[in-house]
């Protein structure tokens, strides 16, 4: 089972990844963590992303969609995978698209959770994050993953870990100009999502990310199978 999944910040895609993963064993492949391993691992795409990263700079799809595609052909991703954070733009979409079916590699699913702007403001504002694993879901505002109390500190509902927020969290700014991209539907990723939901190939699965985790978590396992 090979899945796409998109969702603006603040739209719980992360959490719902986890779920996807732990239920059909798929390994989540997230583009920032190929970048790490490429880079820390000394590959040769890795050292070519790292001179556009030092210089500020994007690195352009001709690096990244065949570090993603080396990834996806890795014995861990034998079984499925989830990708999560790549396209971002319809460029990459079609960037993507046609590299998946050069490699021989079938799409199955797309997943879109949507959510309203201001909504998923005020949920990435909310959020916080366990110092030993981001995917722990932590919100003060949803009493479901609402963090707990030890010894007067807020901490980690899972793991009992300290928890932090992204400075970009709390930046309203930050947050406008990343949800400027998301919510693109002209060029961005909004415009990704469109693209490959007019395609014949993978099914498409779009749920309200407004309602709770488990129900939002039921509409899409009931799509997939």
């Amino acid at each position: 089972m090979n899945i796409l999944i998109f969702g603006p910040n603040g739209s719980g895609k992360g959490t719902q990844g986890a779920i996807i993963q732990k239920k059909y064993h798929v390994a989540h492949v997230e583009s920032g963590g190929i970048f790490r391993q490429n880079i820390k691992g000394g590959t040769d795409l890795g050292m070519k992303a790292k001179e556009y990263i030092d210089r500020g700079e994007l690195v352009p799809d001709s690096i990244t969609i065949p570090m993603i595609l080396d990834k996806l052909k890795e014995n861990a991703c034998s079984e499925g995978w989830l990708l999560d954070g790549f396209p971002r733009n319809v460029a990459q979409a079609e960037a993507l698209d046609k590299a998946l079916k050069e490699a021989k590699l079938k799409l199955d699913y797309v997943i879109e959770i949507k959510l309203d702007r201001q909504i998923a403001k005020e949920r990435i504002m909310g959020r916080r994050l366990c110092v030993n694993d981001n995917n722990h879901p932590n919100h003060i505002a949803f009493d479901a993953i609402k963090p707990v109390e030890k010894d007067g500190k807020l901490v980690c509902r899972v793991c009992g870990g300290e928890l932090n927020t992204r400075a970009d969290d709390q930046d309203e700014a930050a947050i406008d100009k990343r949800h400027d991209i998301y919510y693109n539907d002209t060029t961005g990723t909004t415009a990704a999502v469109n693209y490959f939901k007019a395609l014949s190939g993978p099914k498409f699965i779009s749920v309200d990310g407004s309602k709770s985790i488990d129900e939002v978590s039921q509409a899409l396992l009931s799509e997939l199978n």
